[in-house]
């Protein structure tokens, strides 16, 4: 038998400490929407640093994430009004996935009434910027009739020219791209697909 004495110290398990998110993979896990299942797989132990680049900092991808664990209630009280306020932040300094999220959320009437003519813009300039999910979603409000005609063929140029790996997004977009061109002159669909400059 072992004797133990009871004031001895002993260390505590080994805690794996989360390091902080670099500024590519946070964007990657944006743009791929993984970035609130992140911080839940993280246990949450990023919090105050992700509020400390989002507030002090400013960082446009923390901006994001913060506002979008504040809006979802992700590892903090839910304050859909200050995240949303966050998110434009972000879209404000061009982050590509807030002015997508933002506009996804005014055509849809997700936390805020539905407003096309807020949600177009912000997905014109996401699109503009080569950002996929706001490329197909612009296409889907033209082709509901939403927008102006006059700008038809910019986003038919920008997700014709986009590189797209996944077969079913890819058809998704061969679909909206056909249903796009019924409503364009027939010349007008020929120069968006010659162009030399997509974006």
């Amino acid at each position: 038998m072992v004797n133990t004495d009871p004031t001895e110290y002993t260390s505590p398990p080994a805690i794996e400490a989360v390091q902080l998110y670099q500024q590519d993979e946070l964007i990657a896990w944006i743009n791929n929407n993984q970035h609130l299942a992140r911080v839940k797989a993280d246990d949450c132990q990023l919090v105050e640093d992700i509020e400390a680049r989002a507030e002090i900092v400013a960082i446009p991808s923390y901006q994001f994430l913060w506002g979008d664990m504040l809006a979802w209630g992700v590892c903090v009280d839910a304050d859909p009004e200050l995240g949303l306020m966050y998110m434009w932040r972000a879209a404000n300094q061009g982050l590509a996935a807030a002015m997508e999220q933002l506009g996804r959320y005014y055509a849809t009437g997700t936390l805020v009434q539905q407003d096309y003519a807020k949600a177009i813009p912000l997905l014109r300039e996401a699109a503009g910027r080569g950002f996929l999910a706001a490329q197909l979603r612009l296409v889907q409000l033209y082709v509901d009739g939403n927008g102006s005609p006059y700008d038809y063929e910019d986003a038919y140029r920008w997700l014709h020219h986009s590189i797209i790996a996944d077969k079913q997004t890819h058809r998704q977009a061969s679909q909206l791209l056909a249903k796009l061109a019924q409503k364009m002159p027939e010349y007008v669909v020929v120069k968006a697909k010659a162009s030399n400059q997509p974006y």
